[in-house]
């Protein structure tokens, strides 16, 4: 297999006196959609905020194509090609969609190339060309995942985490979101996804890893993993 585009190595993180992350390892590699399952406070999106640089690891080492990354402040990892789509959506209400997806846009100056970005996320996802001029806060629960993640998108990430993006979501919709990235991945763009619905989370990645207390338990490829007896009790509602 090539050399990983984004590797964790022995990583440990704090809140406090908390140990939040335990002797972290993963990979991610160039064009898959890799998954990391676990229950509330398993350590998720730590593991995300340690990579964005939102939070500084007290041990080990993170790297993008090599590159330590991990001393480094979050605007200059997103800089380097990580976009990083929040749990909870965290629009800025008061602007309305297109300017929500212009602030995604702030490492490009070129107004042509920002316009083009646009249309883009308009194209995949029609709904929020219907609600451009619309305050963002005013949006249903999925059209703001749609434009959280559509304003990731206009970064032309190389890397993109995804944080829970079918939390509080219709089924319908949920399916909408999971098409996405799917897609989004097929034009080449590398996904490393944080999710509670490890079924639908299994069904579209290519590996996955399972968190628990802080600390990598099991890994595979996710059809394997959605096998396995344990995640299957644990995670995917099996008795």
């Amino acid at each position: 297999m090539t050399t990983p585009i984004l590797q964790l190595d022995s990583v440990e993180a704090h809140y406090g006196a908390i140990r939040a992350l335990k002797n972290i390892s993963l990979e991610v590699h160039g064009g898959e959609i890799v998954t990391l399952i676990g229950a509330n406070g398993a350590g998720k999106s730590t593991t995300l905020r340690a990579i964005n640089g939102f939070v500084r690891p007290s041990a080990g080492e993170i790297r993008l194509d090599g590159q330590l990354i991990s001393e480094l402040p979050p605007h200059a990892v997103a800089r380097l090609g990580v976009a990083h789509c929040l749990e909870g959506r965290r629009m800025f209400p008061r602007m309305t969609v297109e300017e929500n997806l212009e602030l995604g846009a702030y490492r490009h100056a070129d107004g042509e190339e920002v316009a083009a970005h646009v249309a883009d996320v308009f194209a995949m996802f029609p709904r929020l060309r219907e609600r451009r001029d619309q305050a963002a806060g005013t949006l249903s629960g999925g059209e703001q995942q749609m434009c959280a993640l559509g304003r990731a998108l206009m970064t032309r990430p190389r890397v993109l985490m995804l944080d829970e993006p079918s939390m509080g979501l219709a089924p319908m919709v949920v399916e909408q979101m999971f098409q996405a990235i799917k897609d989004i991945n097929a034009g080449g763009t590398t996904v490393l996804l944080v999710e509670q619905n490890a079924v639908m989370a299994l069904e579209i990645a290519d590996r996955a890893y399972v968190i628990e207390t802080g600390a990598i338990v099991l890994e595979g490829p996710a059809r394997t993993l959605m096998e396995n007896e344990d995640v299957r009790r644990a995670y995917l509602g099996d008795a």
